[in-house]
């Protein structure tokens, strides 16, 4: 059975933990018609975002979501598929992360190591699947969809993250995988 674009995007969607932010967007390949006129992110708030990403996903002994240009893919999907709605919940979800980490941890979240942002990421997304604050909730998950998403559609997520076969090529009907191989990219 052939699997096109569309139902490979909602095996996506599914896979990464339910459905997606933006993917109406994504799936009809049209804008929605509700986005705030003018919004735009600045050099700063696309290195904060470049910096969640490596939290999220840090360089190991291949390279993290930073090495990707993360902060540039997540503000132009936030431009290009986010309604007027979930844009300004993006933007609220930003600037009450900065404000959030400053408090709790008395320091700026750019000038923390990545161990220290990683661990204040991991304790916001279990404090938000117990509270109500929907501002956290909704911001831990758009920025860990926007992270995972854009990082394995990149080319360093595909080629050295995962294997990597460029398509077409030989049909291959049975490859062995053992234990700890990298998974294949789509």
């Amino acid at each position: 059975m052939a699997m096109n674009r569309r139902d490979a995007i909602k095996s996506f969607a599914l896979m990464m933990g339910g459905a997606m932010v933006g993917a109406n967007a994504i799936l009809t390949g049209c804008a929605p018609e509700d986005q705030i006129v003018g919004l735009e992110f600045s050099e700063k708030d696309i290195a904060f975002l470049d910096e969640i990403g490596e939290a999220i996903i840090p360089t190991t002994d291949t390279p993290g979501a930073k090495a990707t240009g993360i902060g540039a893919f997540m503000v132009m999907m936030v431009k290009d598929t986010y309604n007027s709605e979930q844009q300004q919940t993006f933007v609220d979800g930003l600037n009450f992360l900065k404000k959030d980490f400053k408090e709790t941890k008395g320091t700026d979240f750019m000038e923390a190591s990545v161990e220290e942002r990683t661990a204040y990421l991991n304790e916001l997304k279990a404090k938000a699947g117990e509270s109500e604050d929907k501002k956290a909730t909704a911001i831990i998950g758009m920025v860990q969809d926007l992270t995972v998403l854009g990082y394995f559609t990149s080319e360093i997520g595909a080629t050295q993250q995962l294997r990597y076969y460029e398509a077409p090529g030989r049909y291959e009907p049975c490859i062995d995988y053992k234990p700890g191989d990298r998974a294949y990219a789509i």
